[in-house]
């Protein structure tokens, strides 16, 4: 009785190369042109994109060269892209007239989505410290939802970095408390916040008011108004302390803000019409600086020759 054995079909020696080809093509991130109407923003995306001057340099770039770092996008289930990496150059694509830009496509969870959306934000100038402060804040819930920690092995210390040190380690902070420091100051309100943007009101003052209840916060910026005035880092002190407390009223915020603060009280201040009656029409505001501090100068010399006179004749 013949055994009968199964036959065997062997891949051509083609089928073998074709098969392996496919399976590293298959591997490789392929750059594809996407109509930019298809591009949608980020859920929540913390960077404001500005027409400024910024945003025109770079739009006269793609006029010329075109978009040379792809955007990065995935996939929304209904169809079209969210971008990950590229709302500026997005924005600066359709600002050049350009209808496509070119963008890799990546299959990314929320978690993997959202910090690479912040660190590819974090390498620009000039970041606001609004942008920075929400930027910190999603990336930190990203990596607790991921479970993330990083080695950190030296010759002294081996130790697992916690999720605050390691955005700090790698937005080139000075240590995980300043990026708590900067998340807090998404606890203010979009007044309060804008102002910091501004720079009407410092850092130090604002991680303070960030404590203040929304309404406490409300009524600060009613009484700023009021006043004139935005609190100094011991005014934001004391009023975080009232509230803490339960105390923190209308009258005693009133009280704190109309406050003369000690870099009011060593300003002097001569307006320009003071000034103008001393000296001729053809003077300009550098020309009376220059004269006014020559003045207290021969002044000064003439008053130390006063007293070392008076004392010869003690």
């Amino acid at each position: 009785m013949k055994s009968s054995a199964k036959k065997i079909e062997l891949a051509s020696v083609d089928d073998l190369f074709s098969t392996e080809e496919s399976r590293q093509d298959e591997q490789l991130e392929k750059i594809q042109e996407i109509p930019l109407s298809e591009l949608h923003p980020f859920k929540d995306h913390p960077f404001k994109v500005k027409d400024d001057d910024a945003m025109i340099e770079t739009a006269d770039s793609i006029k010329k060269y075109g978009v040379l770092v792809p955007a990065i996008a995935r996939s929304l289930p209904d169809g079209g892209y969210e971008l990950v990496a590229g709302h500026r150059r997005r924005r600066a694509s359709e600002l050049a007239g350009k209808e496509t830009m070119p963008v890799i496509v990546r299959d990314l969870d929320d978690d993997a989505a959202t910090i690479i959306m912040v660190d590819s934000n974090l390498q620009r100038e000039n970041l606001l410290p609004s942008e920075r402060a929400f930027a910190y804040k999603m990336k930190l819930e990203a990596i607790k939802h991921q479970g993330a920690r990083t080695d950190l092995t030296s010759v002294q210390v081996e130790q697992k970095l916690s999720a605050r040190d390691q955005v700090a380690k790698e937005a080139g902070e000075r240590s995980g408390i300043q990026v708590m420091r900067y998340v807090r100051l998404t606890e203010l309100i979009p007044e309060l916040l804008d102002m910091v943007d501004e720079k009407k009101i410092a850092f130090n003052p604002a991680y303070e008011l960030s404590f203040l209840k929304p309404d406490e916060q409300q009524m600060l910026v009613e009484t700023m108004d009021y006043e004139q005035a935005t609190p100094s880092l011991s005014q934001a002190q004391r009023m975080k302390k009232f509230s803490q407390d339960g105390k923190l009223s209308e009258d005693v915020m009133l009280a704190i803000m109309s406050e003369e603060k000690k870099s009011d009280l060593d300003k002097v201040t001569l307006s320009s019409d003071t000034l103008r009656k001393y000296f001729p029409k053809s003077y300009t505001p550098a020309k009376m600086q220059e004269t006014i501090i020559k003045l207290l100068e021969q002044w000064q010399k003439k008053r130390q020759r006063d007293q070392e006179l008076s004392l010869i004749h003690i």
